[in-house]
Order: C-alpha cells, then sequence, then structure tokens
C-alpha cells in the first residue's frame, strides 16, 4: 500500500500503521498494484516487474537472410490459399500494398512483446477477443467502439481478479480471411467457390461475388488503417477510463439477479475506487484513463502478409506490419507449409492454434520452428479442444514443453470446439460448454503447476443472439433474432462480460484471494 500511494504523490503521514484493513481495502490494493494493465508501458513505475528486453534480444536470429525472405513461402505448399484468376491483377495488388504504409510499428511490436514475455512468466494475462471474421459492409465507428469497450470492461474485471496487468488484443483491423473445409460450395445444381472472407470474395452466392478478387486486400488494407485509428483515439483519448469501464460494469450486472455473485463482485471494484479517490489517487489520471491496445489476426492471406512486412531499420529485422500479433490456425499450421515458413522468420509475437489431433512430439517441434531462440513471449499457443479432450490431452503436452524448457504462453480457445449445428439449421455454441472448457483449461494447469496465460474468444460487443445461454439467456429459439453473423457464432457482450467474471473467481482463487460471497 505504501508504494501505491506514493507512486501517485499521496501522503502517506495520514495513514495509520496500526490501520487495519477491510475486505474493501484488500480489494484496493488488488485493483491499485495491478493498474497498469490500464496504462502504456512507458508510464509504469511503481509495480516490479521482469525486465526482459527480449523484443531487443541482441542474439542473432537463428534464421540467416539468406535462408528467409518474406516471399520464401512461395516455395511450400500453402494451404487455405485463393486460386486467382489473373496473375497480372494480383501483382498489381500486392505492389500498390507495398507502397502503403505500415498499419503498426515495431516499436508497438515490441511493447506487447515485452508484455507477452512477462505473461510467459507468470506476471500477466492475455485477453483476444474480436468478431470471426470482420466485414467490409458491416464496418462503422460504434461497431468497432462496441466490442472495443466490452474488451476493456473484461480486461478491468480479470485485473481485479487475477492481481496481474490484462494484455488487451482485439481481433481486429485484418481478421478477414477465413479457412474453408470445402474449396466449392455448392447449391442445388450450382458449384462455387467458398466465400473464404472478403479480404478474398463475397458472401453473395453468384459467380461475381465469389470471383476471389485482388482487389479485396487493398480494401480491407484501408478499412483496417480506419479501425487502427478509431482504436488508437479510444486507447488515448480518455473514453478507456476506469471509472467509465467501472459504470459500463454496474449497467451489466443490472440484469443479474439480486444477490448474484456478479453483483458483488462489482460492488468490490467499485468500493475499491471509491477508496482510492478518498486517500487521494487520481484516478482522472492518464494512469487510469489510457490504456494499451493491440491487434491481431490469423495468418492465412499470404500475399496480403508479404506485401505489409517490412524491415526495421533500428533493428534490422523484419515485422509484418498488418497486425501487432499472427496466429497460425489449425488447418495451415503443417510443419513444412508455407505458413510456418513465413512467420517463422517475422519479429512479431505469433501464435499457433492446436486441438486434440497435436501430440507432444508435433508440439515441440512447432514450438521450435516457430520460436528457435526459445525467447520468452514470443510465442503463444492457443487451445481448442473441448473440455472432455482438453482434459485428456493437454497435460501430456503441457509435461513436454516443461520437461524441454519451451518458453510459451498458454491461452484457451473454449468457442471453437463446441460449435454444433441446431435443428433449425443455426450454428452455435453453448455457453455452459464453454464454461467447462474454461474449468478444464484452469483445472489442469492447476496439477501441472503451470500458468494458464489467457483466453482468446470469437465476441462482439453487440446484443447479438448467435450462442446459447449465458446471462443474456438466448436459447434455440431466439437464435434468429439476431444471428447477424457472416461466418461462425460470437458471444455477445453480456456472455462475454460473463466469461470475465468468472474467470476473475478463479484467478482469485489461484491467487490465494478470498471468493466473493
Amino acid at each position: 500500500l505504501i508504494q501505491t500511494i506514493q507512486a501517485h504523490n499521496t501522503s502517506f503521514k495520514d495513514i495509520r500503521y496500526t490501520m487495519k484493513f477491510s475486505p474493501i481495502a484488500s480489494s484496493l490494493l488488488l485493483l491499485a498494484f495491478s493498474a497498469d494493465a490500464f496504462t502504456p508501458s512507458s508510464l509504469v513505475s511503481s509495480r516490479t516487474q521482469t525486465k526482459l528486453n527480449v523484443a531487443a534480444d541482441p542474439k542473432p536470429a537463428a534464421i540467416s537472410s539468406d535462408e528467409w525472405s518474406p516471399e520464401s513461402w512461395k516455395s511450400k505448399k500453402a494451404s487455405q490459399m485463393p486460386v486467382y484468376e489473373d496473375q497480372t491483377e494480383l501483382d498489381a495488388a500486392v505492389e500498390r500494398l507495398e507502397r502503403c504504409s505500415p498499419l503498426v510499428f515495431a516499436g508497438e511490436v515490441r511493447s506487447l512483446h515485452e508484455q507477452l514475455a512477462r505473461a510467459c512468466h507468470g506476471q500477466g494475462f492475455l485477453l483476444m477477443g474480436g468478431d470471426c471474421a470482420e466485414a467490409f459492409n458491416e464496418f462503422n465507428v460504434d461497431h468497432v467502439r462496441d466490442t472495443f469497450r466490452v474488451i476493456l470492461q473484461m480486461a478491468l474485471v480479470l485485473t481485479f481478479g487475477s492481481a496481474l496487468p490484462v494484455i488487451k488484443v482485439g481481433r481486429m483491423a485484418g481478421q478477414f480471411a477465413k479457412p474453408r473445409s470445402e474449396p466449392d460450395e455448392v447449391r442445388g445444381d450450382v458449384a462455387l467457390p467458398s466465400y473464404r472472407g472478403d479480404i478474398i470474395n463475397r458472401e453473395d452466392f453468384t459467380s461475381e461475388a465469389r470471383r476471389n478478387n485482388p482487389q479485396n486486400m487493398v480494401e480491407a488494407y484501408h478499412q483496417s488503417a480506419q479501425t487502427l485509428n478509431i482504436l488508437r483515439a479510444f486507447a488515448s483519448g480518455g473514453y478507456a477510463d476506469i471509472s467509465r469501464l467501472q459504470a459500463w460494469n454496474l449497467d451489466f450486472v443490472e440484469q443479474s439477479d439480486e444477490g448474484s455473485r456478479y453483483r458483488e463482485f462489482a460492488t468490490k471494484v467499485d468500493e475499491s475506487l471509491r477508496f482510492m479517490k478518498a486517500i487521494g489517487v487520481d484516478t482522472s489520471s492518464d494512469t487510469f484513463a489510457k490504456t494499451d491496445f493491440f491487434t491481431a489476426h490469423e495468418c492465412l492471406l499470404l500475399p496480403y502478409e508479404q506485401a505489409l512486412t517490412r524491415m526495421d531499420s533500428t533493428t534490422g529485422k523484419w515485422y509484418d506490419c498488418s497486425a501487432h500479433m499472427l496466429w497460425v490456425g489449425e488447418r495451415t499450421r503443417e510443419l513444412d507449409g508455407a505458413h510456418l515458413e513465413f512467420i517463422r522468420g517475422i519479429g512479431n509475437p505469433l501464435g499457433v492454434k492446436i486441438s486434440d489431433k497435436c501430440t507432444p512430439e508435433e508440439l515441440i517441434r512447432i514450438t521450435e520452428t516457430m520460436n528457435p531462440n526459445n525467447t520468452p513471449g514470443k510465442l503463444t499457443i492457443i487451445v481448442r479442444m473441448g473440455a472432455e479432450k482438453l482434459r485428456k490431452n493437454l497435460p501430456g503436452l503441457i509435461r513436454a514443453v516443461q520437461r524441454e524448457g519451451k518458453s510459451l504462453v498458454w491461452i484457451s480457445d473454449p468457442v471453437h470446439g463446441n460449435t454444433r449445428k441446431t435443428d433449425n439449421g443455426f450454428k452455435t455454441r453453448d455457453f455452459d460448454k464453454i464454461r467447462d472448457e474454461l474449468r478444464a483449461f484452469f483445472d489442469v494447469h492447476d496439477e501441472c503447476g503451470s500458468h494458464p496465460g489467457g483466453v482468446h474468444l470469437e465476441m462482439t460487443g453487440e446484443d447479438v443472439t448467435e450462442c446459447t445461454g449465458g446471462i443474456s439467456d438466448v436459447t434455440e429459439d431466439t437464435l434468429g433474432d439476431r444471428y447477424n453473423t457472416y461466418c461462425d457464432p460470437r458471444l455477445n457482450g453480456s456472455q462475454a462480460l460473463e466469461i470475465a467474471f468468472l474467470i476473475a473467481e478463479r484467478m482469485r482463487q489461484r491467487s490465494g484471494l478470498p471468493s466473493i460471497e
């Protein structure tokens, strides 16, 4: 408490050493010590953290420039790639993107890497969330704002529950492409190329709409630039003020039953903020009003990623400047494939999704390919299995990583392994199944003595009805009310925030803190 108060230029002389702190004050300590989750890392000075400088690691890369280039992926088999009719048109689009400004900058990427490195050592929690797939005709400021707001609300709850900085990463400003099980979609006697996301083709079932159009990459770039401008403005312009976030959370709990655990939890946060103000902490300062916010998407459309890959003049490293972080999916993580070939040479933090199909031996080979220097924070493993398969398969994967001494961040994707189709034809996900997989994820890490480093959710800030269950009480009968997704079903804002409350309660237990009752 002394360090916290002094860090905010508040005199300690009026606080008596004999003061006995109530549970409210204890909650304050938790929030205050972890308030740096809402401030740029450059402003954080009071919290003792591991300083790894991993992004500026002077060690030479394990891959020389002679062995890798932004185009070397072309020598490998590329899964889930569209076939373009006109190579000249594709080349023209790539050349145009190569002349465009970077969407993100190397310094921002290094900041994320440093934060992930601390999470790798148990000093952080990664929250990733956003749309299944962005769409051109859905783009507007309100849509971006609503998802950004819910992610920040979730981060506040998780910070309070975990006593850890929360790293906020949006599946935004680039999450346009989606893998497909079949190359073609058949309706009656008509077969057309499958819809692969707006960056490749359009959803309408016509020959023109389903044509793989390279110019869509240019349109996706410009929409991503606008999205990033909006996010940067919200993150630094006062919209992320901690008091505003708590007010939104109190609005959420109004939906819950009187005396519910959500109300109790939100009340503790509110009491803590009031106490901080009472002792003179200025909660309107930049420390509480600004935040770091990063973007990520699946590395799928390699011509687009190649075109936005640039060499950093200060370090000589290559960075994919389409996003701060990229991940490779379950369908494109072949060890000898084009996607791993591309991402192994870039300096961005990387992720890879794994299911129950991944063996311990394969995981070790993936980590050695994607992170040959074993740099903390470089690699995040995104686990998507379903609760039952996770309990069976994840322990062996964790033990293999521990045995080999690999540095990585483990996070749970509890949505992808729990997708089903209803009798009335809607693809959906059950809230209870998502909760069960998260519970299994934490249980396994408790058993293995490892750090459950984060969560990855397909979600939106809008009041959609795409996933059943949760506090919003969506049922199979009401799925059609606001089923707006272009791809997979998303948690709505209330369901996503409810997940954050559940994780926060579990993290309190791991931290040895009393449960909210």
